[in-house]
């Protein structure tokens, strides 16, 4: 008989021991009342709890990270240690919780948390807008956190190696731009890889851009084509 596989645990916040007590030195607030607020946020706990945070002993829950955040009057993004990264950072950073996530972009609560947990989204166009504008994704943000960025990167270079129409409708999926923006943006792209070799062809006086910088170039090219 098979034994089933533990559950995968979520990862600890990305929490910054050093932002929270910065933060509550500001407000000229002892643990004691930064408990009581987390309090009034629906999480009970000690002001020893706060101070073993503060010196890294221990790290926040989703729900006490949140609630902590709501104490100290600071979005909660300012409490992490590093930008957000992954869809769970971001939805933490949004405090939002992910039934919330699920049901603004038209999944299912286990689909959603799976997702989490995989750092991997599979939601078709119209989720993934849904999801880029619950978080308050950018475009970039969007794809590194739906851990997508290796699947944008070889649809690009098949973009640049040949035709970029048969790749449009997929591409769509990954980035939820305007198509007519994307078309343009890859229309550049692949005429900046192109290179004449008929002959009498000029020769450039740059070289094109290279694989590595594919992507950095389509967002920029994105961003320029935006209206």
């Amino acid at each position: 008989m098979r034994r089933r596989k533990p559950p995968t645990a979520p990862p600890p916040v990305p929490f910054s021991p050093a932002a929270a007590r910065a933060h509550r030195a500001g407000l000229g607030l002892t643990p004691d009342q930064v408990a009581e607020g987390m309090a009034a946020h629906g999480v009970r706990l000690l002001p020893a709890h706060v101070l073993a945070w503060e010196n890294g002993e221990l790290r926040p829950s989703e729900p006490e990270f949140i609630a902590l955040a709501r104490a100290l009057w600071c979005p909660a993004a300012q409490l992490m240690d590093g930008r957000p990264v992954r869809l769970r950072d971001h939805r933490v950073a949004r405090e939002l919780g992910q039934a919330a996530v699920a049901d603004r972009t038209g999944t299912t609560l286990a689909a959603y948390r799976q997702a989490e947990l995989t750092d991997r989204w599979d939601g078709d166009e119209d989720q993934t807008r849904a999801l880029a504008d619950t978080l308050d994704l950018t475009l970039p943000e969007l794809v590194e956190a739906t851990g997508r960025l290796a699947e944008l990167d070889n649809l690009l270079r098949q973009c640049v190696a040949g035709r970029w129409q048969p790749h449009l409708r997929a591409l769509t999926r990954i980035v939820p731009a305007p198509a007519d923006t994307l078309a343009t943006a890859l229309t550049t792209l692949r005429q900046e890889h192109h290179v004449p070799t008929h002959w009498g062809a000029t020769t450039r006086a740059t070289p094109p851009p290279t694989t590595d910088t594919l992507v950095p170039r389509f967002w920029h090219l994105l961003t320029t084509e935006s209206p």
